[in-house]
């Protein structure tokens, strides 16, 4: 296992611990104050615990060499893990909103606002480390975990609001069921996350290629600067998991022999590599350049 994946799997640690401590603090808290919406978002907390644990055993296999029946490696099962953490956070918005039905209507004790502020600073915290990390290593299960973990942010938000409210609920009857209300929209909250999570990954899963249109100017000015190649007609960046594969096509001067064409090939695949670590898999089909793409290269040379 590489450096990057060592730091994957300890930003996975840290957010398993951290959302194990704040989950059962939600649920005791919730217990012992009476609050309803606040033991939903701390069973809302749980599924981020699931969901890494997901997302540590989908990087684990993601990143199995490629072999004879899988030449492009095992990368996809990133984006099925990141289906299953979809799947799982549509469940557990639907069991918040059923929970929140069959509940009866309580007054929680106005310490539930106290727990409520820390868990959302901390979870604050968590998330934004959790997707900058996910940014940085280029990894979706990453990513997911900290939009969910951002969700849980908002959704404590949603707790806060409603455990002020219903303190006034002797004056104002109708806040006494503000909890209720807390608790519904942080199950539909929870559904919009988890159909995300889904609809990003199965776009992917369908072959979704990479559409910064920065990065493949960047790329496309970097195959054009090798010498001998007129134009780039066609390049399709699909990403794998933590790697890229890329399916090139480029034009050559028509008088240069097939071992020279091959040669440099060779040569701008391995430039390519050099340019960005994660392209592991690169096709380039040849085809000769035109007349005024032959001029245009041989002016360039000159």
């Amino acid at each position: 296992m590489n450096l990057k994946n060592n730091k994957v799997i300890q930003v996975m640690f840290v957010s398993a611990f951290t959302n194990i401590f704040l989950a059962t603090l939600k649920i005791l808290s919730g217990i012992l104050f009476t609050s309803t919406a606040l033991i939903a978002d701390g069973v809302h907390s749980f599924s981020d615990l699931i969901t890494d644990v997901f997302a540590m055993v989908g990087s684990y296999f993601a990143r199995k060499p490629a072999d004879i029946e899988h030449p492009f490696g095992h990368g996809n099962l990133e984006y099925l893990t990141s289906l299953g953490i979809g799947i799982l956070v549509l469940v557990m918005g639907l069991s918040v909103i059923y929970q929140t039905f069959t509940s009866a209507v309580q007054i929680p004790n106005t310490l539930v606002i106290i727990v409520t502020l820390f868990t959302i600073i901390s979870k604050l915290l968590l998330s934004s480390f959790i997707i900058r990390k996910g940014k940085k290593y280029h990894n979706s299960i990453l990513l997911s975990s900290g939009k969910e973990s951002r969700g849980d942010v908002i959704s404590s938000i949603v707790v806060l609001i409603s455990s002020i409210l219903i303190q006034f609920s002797n004056q104002i009857p109708i806040f006494q069921y503000a909890e209720k209300v807390a608790a519904t929209i942080i199950g539909i909250f929870i559904l919009g996350i988890g159909f995300s999570i889904l609809r990003e990954n199965i776009s992917i899963l369908l072959g979704k290629q990479e559409m910064n249109e920065n990065y493949m100017n960047r790329l496309k000015e970097n195959i054009l600067e090798e010498e001998g190649i007129c134009d780039v007609r066609k390049m399709v960046l699909l990403r794998y998991g933590p790697v890229s594969t890329l399916n090139l096509i480029i034009t050559m001067p028509g008088t240069i022999s097939l071992k020279e064409a091959h040669d440099k090939a060779d040569v701008l695949e391995e430039k390519i590599k050099q340019f960005s670590h994660y392209i592991q898999y690169i096709h380039i089909h040849i085809e000769p350049c035109i007349e005024d793409e032959i001029d245009i290269d041989n002016q360039n040379l000159s």
